[in-house]
C-alpha cells in the first residue's frame, strides 16, 4: 500500500489555477522531493498534502485513506504528519530536549526522555539538550527542528525548503545526513526545493514541477540523462540542443559528427521514433564533449569556469552554435584559443525540431 497517494489534484486561488491535476505514488521508506522554478505550484502542493489547504479537484490518500478532497478535508494534527519549516519555527523560550519532546504530547515522561535522548544521538546532538535555540548553530536547528518531527514517529515527513537559509557547504552536507537519519528511522518523507543539488543528495524519486504540473516523476539519474521533455532538459543540469537530423534510425548527423544509438532514435516529447531525415535537437550535457588534442574538430574557448578539479568550458563551433565541455583543469586553456575536441555520448535524447 502506498503511503502516499495524489490524484488529479488540483487548487485554484479564485481563477488562478496553481496545481493542475497532479497525480504520485510514494511507497513506504522512500523520500520525495518537489522541484522546480518559483511559482511551479510545489509549496502549495505541500501545503495540501498536510492538510492547510483545501483541493479544488481530486483526491489525496495518506496511509490508505482519503484525507482530502472537495469539500472534505482532514484537519493537519489528525494526519499522521511531522512538518519541517524553512525557519525551523523552534520554541526559543524551550530548551533543544523540551522543543523535541513537544511533539509527544502526554506520553509518559518516562519514555519521552528515552525517546528524546535517542533522536538528539540520531541527529548528531547528543548531550545539547539543555542548550537554547539561540544558542545552536542554523545547522543544529535544522537537525533540532527534524528531531521534534521524528519524535512521535509519524507516517509521513514534509519538509519545506529546509536548508535554504543555510550557506552552501552546510546545505550540501547537512542534504546528506537529513538523507540518513530518515532512512535510519524508516520515514517516509516529501520535500520541496529548487536546489537541484539538495534533490540530488536527498530523494529516492524526484518530481519536476512546472506551470502546476508534474512534468516527470523519476529517479534523479533518468531525469538527468533521460529528460521526458524540453523543460526538463533545460532545467535538470547543464547542457545545449544541437540541431541534427536522423538517419539509418539509430543515428543522427550534427555538427559534432554522429551519434549512433542502441535502439531507434526516439523524439522524447512524442515517445515516437523519428524516421530518417527528422530534424531534431539533440541533447548534450558537458561530459558529452570530450577535449581532445589530437581531433580534427576544433573549437574556439568563449568562457572558462574554474571548478577546481575541473574547468567547464563554452566553446564556440564553426556554424557559431555552443557547447559546454567538462575538462580536468590541468588541461587550463586561454579565452580565444582553438582547441580539438570530439563527441562521446552513451546514448542520443533528441526532441523533434520546433519550427518557427
Amino acid at each position: 500500500m502506498a503511503q502516499l497517494e495524489l490524484n488529479g489534484v488540483i487548487q485554484r486561488y479564485g481563477k488562478t489555477t496553481v496545481v493542475d491535476g497532479v497525480d504520485l505514488r510514494l511507497e513506504a521508506g522512500q523520500i520525495a522531493c518537489l522541484l522546480g522554478p518559483s511559482g511551479c505550484g510545489k509549496t502549495t502542493l505541500l501545503r495540501c498534502i498536510a492538510g492547510f489547504e483545501e483541493i479544488a479537484g481530486g483526491e489525496i490518500n495518506l496511509h490508505g485513506n482519503i484525507v482530502s478532497r472537495p469539500g472534505q478535508r482532514v484537519a493537519p494534527e489528525k494526519r499522521r504528519i511531522g512538518m519541517v519549516f524553512q525557519d525551523y519555527a523552534l520554541f526559543p523560550h524551550l530548551s533543544v530536549e523540551q522543543n523535541v519532546a513537544f511533539g509527544l504530547g502526554r506520553k509518559a515522561q518516562e519514555d519521552t526522555h528515552l525517546r528524546v535522548r535517542q533522536l538528539l544521538a540520531t541527529v548528531g546532538l547528543a548531550g545539547q539538550g539543555d542548550k537554547f535555540p539561540h544558542e545552536l548553530s542554523g545547522g543544529q536547528q535544522q537537525r533540532v527542528a527534524l528531531a521534534r518531527a521524528l519524535a512521535p514517529r509519524p507516517e509521513l515527513i514534509l519538509l519545506d525548503e529546509p536548508f535554504s537559509n543555510l550557506d552552501v557547504g552546510l546545505r550540501e552536507r547537512l542534504s546528506v545526513e537529513v538523507r540518513e537519519i530518515l532512512k535510519r528511522e524508516g520515514s517516509t518523507a516529501v520535500m520541496v526545493t529548487h536546489d537541484q543539488n539538495e534533490a540530488f543528495a536527498m530523494a529516492d524519486q524526484i518530481g519536476i514541477m512546472y506551470e502546476g504540473r508534474i512534468q516527470q516523476w523519476d529517479v534523479p539519474y533518468n531525469l538527468y540523462h533521460r529528460p521526458a521533455n524540453r523543460f526538463v532538459a533545460d532545467f535538470i543540469g547543464q547542457g545545449v540542443l544541437l540541431p541534427g537530423i536522423v538517419s539509418g534510425g539509430t543515428d543522427v548527423e550534427m555538427e559534432l559528427g554522429k551519434l549512433t544509438s542502441d535502439i531507434p532514435v526516439e523524439c522524447s516529447e512524442t515517445c515516437a521514433n523519428c524516421d530518417d531525415g527528422c530534424d531534431v535537437d539533440v541533447l548534450l550535457r558537458p561530459d558529452d564533449v570530450v577535449h581532445d588534442d589530437k581531433s580534427a574538430l576544433q573549437a574556439e574557448v568563449l568562457h572558462k569556469a574554474f571548478r577546481g578539479a575541473d574547468i567547464l568550458y563554452t566553446l564556440k563551433l564553426a556554424s557559431g552554435a555552443e557547447v559546454l565541455s567538462l575538462v580536468p583543469s590541468h588541461h587550463n586553456h586561454a579565452i580565444g584559443e582553438m582547441i580539438g575536441i570530439r563527441l562521446d555520448a552513451d546514448h542520443v535524447i533528441a526532441f523533434k525540431k520546433q519550427h518557427a
